[in-house]
């Protein structure tokens, strides 16, 4: 079964925010960024229960190439993505998300 993904508000701020840092940072890379983005995304709907869950029914699907991590948890019929956190920032931040 292939879920429909629900981004939350606070994570597309997360993505909007990493993105423009990004893109600040070096040519084209925000786009790479957003580009791995999808792919996580595409992985995380066609088998979210592949992911590790890392606090109750939180799990975490790690991007390619960038340091960052995209917090999810299953309902009946959707995904609903809490956050896209950098791997160097306080983890507890998306726990207060859901």
């Amino acid at each position: 079964m292939r879920y429909q993904l629900r981004v939350q508000p606070e994570a597309e701020t997360d993505i909007e925010e990493s993105f423009m840092w990004y893109q600040d940072h070096g040519l084209g890379l925000g786009h790479d960024f957003r580009f791995e983005l999808r792919s996580a995304l595409d992985r995380i709907s066609s088998n979210p229960l592949s992911f590790p869950a890392v606090h109750r029914q939180i799990r975490r699907a790690l991007l390619n190439r960038f340091p960052h991590a995209l917090y999810f948890f299953i309902g009946e019929e959707n995904i609903f993505i809490t956050a896209c956190i950098h791997q160097k920032r306080n983890p507890n931040v998306w726990r207060s998300r859901r």
